[in-house]
């Protein structure tokens, strides 16, 4: 029936289109998001389209530059100097560029980085999977001959260490913590405070001149450093940010590509409808589509019209469909029970339905292309009767009514399944899975959830199973912010906790040594497999279209998949060289 319905709506396609405006250099620019950020808070970004505004709003030490898919300065003047001291630590050596300044025109300095780090980790702040992923850094030493440079001591020796140092938004501690009350306490307290122990009163008391700021959604309460404002939020319609008139990167000659802000105004439209995020790029509602169906895309593509108007762009990605278990649940408890409802997703057949044949199947998290693969594992696929001896391994037993029942229990096996809502690959995973489990005895109820419902359901557990994506990526290998023990209740909504994966999350990024890198990271597919927390199904590539107008479109296979900030509109190219 989904598809029906798009087949009729590229039928009305044709008479939707129109003569695409012409675009002035301060047009703004219009781009789809698949849902609503929730907060603008740093410290929280539950999904991308928070992640993307607060690159907007905020700055980085090093952010990545999609051109050539490698992270790269941002604040920082140049990527940190490594120095390893003894056989577990790194010593990254930064310094910030003198022309960085905050919207009041006050320096950004290193104890601005420091005091974002123990920020971090302040117990009853929205800070749980940060303190998970910036745990490694233990210490920031600045110097005292100059204001803006530190070394950040980090715990482990891994490659991925100097690109994970930079990766978060820098905040002002001046307009936070005026009296510098988090200078009085080491990093480290701050990180191995026990979780049962109150905060210190000091503490405390910052923690909540921070909630009252209400950066979630008034981020204007406090000066940034990044090129644009919020200039309006209406929730799950739109986001209108505005370019600075004066933003400090302006001064640098010539401007490295991360620091790059040409488009005036930019306008993220909530549209959780893909084949309506489709019909508002057909009729020039939107400028930029990213991550389009495979559908939707092939459709474009075939479009005279279309293919006049818009450009596309295909990359393979980091990203990972995933089917996750609810390992609380009393009957998801035993491994066996989870690798027998894994034989009931068919990955060849998803991912020939999905996306069209594009993409690649996975034995675990990391793509195929990896020289840490572990190619010695087969790749998952429809397998019914082997599901069926699984479950009886597991103790369960098939009655004459066709269900599976434990011994004493009142109740069949019987699963449900949350996915969010609007989400076409994410229902058609979740109704191959349901009528798989259907020929083999298991009722499976689909639980199509709206964004707003969907992440409080997955973090308190109201789930067996989800269908979501886990995002990858070339840089490092921190699985433990979705997979450690001590991230259940924040990245672990599977609930998963095992000693040997713990300690294999743990060592692969302090890992320096890559055989034995990769040696650890084939290890933990295995474990992964026999564990079976969570299915990987395959990789999705990312498509693009875009308004043939645009220029500077930068297309990337890491999220958002495009470089926001470089796109503009010829007559803003023209007027920007007229002023050199």
């Amino acid at each position: 029936m989904k598809y029906f319905w798009l087949g009729s709506l590229f039928a009305l396609l044709a008479s939707a289109c129109s003569t695409p405006p012409v675009k002035q250099a301060s047009s703004p620019i219009y781009t789809r998001w698949a849902r609503d950020p929730e907060t603008l808070d740093p410290l929280a970004v539950p999904n991308q389209s928070a992640i993307d505004a607060a690159n907007l709003l905020h700055m980085a030490l090093l952010l990545v530059d999609y051109q050539a898919n490698a992270y790269a300065p941002a604040l920082a003047q140049a990527l940190p100097q490594v120095r390893t001291i003894g056989d577990s630590l790194t010593a990254l050596g930064y310094e910030l560029r003198a022309a960085a300044t905050w919207d009041d025109g006050q320096p950004v300095l290193a104890t601005d980085v420091d005091f974002t780090l123990k920020l971090l980790q302040c117990p009853g702040l929205p800070n749980e999977n940060s303190r998970a992923q910036f745990g490694f850094i233990r210490q920031v030493l600045i110097d005292p001959a100059n204001p803006r440079r530190f070394t950040l001591v980090c715990r482990g020796q891994g490659t991925e260490i100097m690109t994970g140092s930079g990766d978060f938004s820098i905040l002002p501690e001046a307009a936070l913590d005026p009296a510098h009350t988090l200078r009085r306490w080491p990093l480290a307290v701050l990180q191995d405070w026990p979780a049962a122990r109150a905060p210190a009163p000091a503490v405390a008391a910052l923690v909540q001149r921070y909630q009252r700021a209400n950066l979630a959604r008034q981020p204007g309460n406090m000066p940034g450093c990044g090129p644009y404002r919020l200039a309006a939020w209406e929730t799950n319609q739109q986001l209108r940010f505005q370019r600075k008139a004066h933003w400090w990167a302006d001064k640098l000659r010539p401007a490295p590509f991360v620091l790059q802000a040409r488009p005036q105004e930019l306008v993220f439209a909530v549209l959780p409808d893909d084949a309506a995020a489709a019909l508002a790029l057909r009729r020039h509602d939107l400028d930029v589509y990213p991550q389009v169906p495979a559908r939707i895309f092939q459709q474009l593509q075939a479009s005279p019209k279309a293919r006049e108007e818009l450009v596309f762009y295909t990359k393979s990605s980091y990203d990972i469909l995933t089917a996750g278990f609810n390992t609380r649940r009393p009957a998801l408890h035993d491994r066996r029970t989870r690798q027998a409802l894994s034989q009931l997703f068919d990955p060849a057949g998803l991912l020939a339905a999905t996306q069209l044949g594009q993409g690649n199947r996975t034995v675990g998290l990391l793509p195929p292309s990896s020289p840490f693969y572990n190619d010695s594992l087969p790749l998952p696929a429809l397998a019914p009767i082997l599901a069926a001896r699984l479950l009886r391994q597991a103790g369960w037993q098939r009655r004459a009514d066709g269900h599976w029942w434990q011994p004493g229990e009142a109740a069949p096996l019987a699963l449900t399944v949350r996915y969010r809502a609007e989400e076409a690959t994410f229902a058609t995973t979740a109704l191959q899975f349901q009528a798989a489990a259907a020929r083999v005895g298991i009722a499976v109820a689909l639980l199509p959830t709206e964004n707003s419902v969907l992440t409080n359901a997955l973090q308190t557990g109201d789930f067996d199973l989800y269908i979501r994506l886990v995002k990858g990526s070339p840089f490092g290998f921190n699985f433990a912010t979705f997979l450690h023990s001590n991230a259940i209740g924040s990245g672990n909504i599977t609930g998963f906790s095992n000693p040997v994966a713990d300690r294999l999350l743990l060592a692969i990024p302090a890992e320096g040594n890559l055989p034995r890198k990769r040696l650890l990271l084939r290890r933990l597919q295995v474990v992964l497999r026999e564990e079976m927390p969570l299915l990987p199904l395959f990789f999705l590539p990312y498509r693009l279209a875009a308004s043939r107008q645009l220029r500077h479109v930068v297309a990337s296979g890491i999220k958002p998949g495009y470089a926001i900030t470089a796109l503009s509109w010829p007559a803003a190219d023209a007027q920007l060289a007229g002023t050199h």
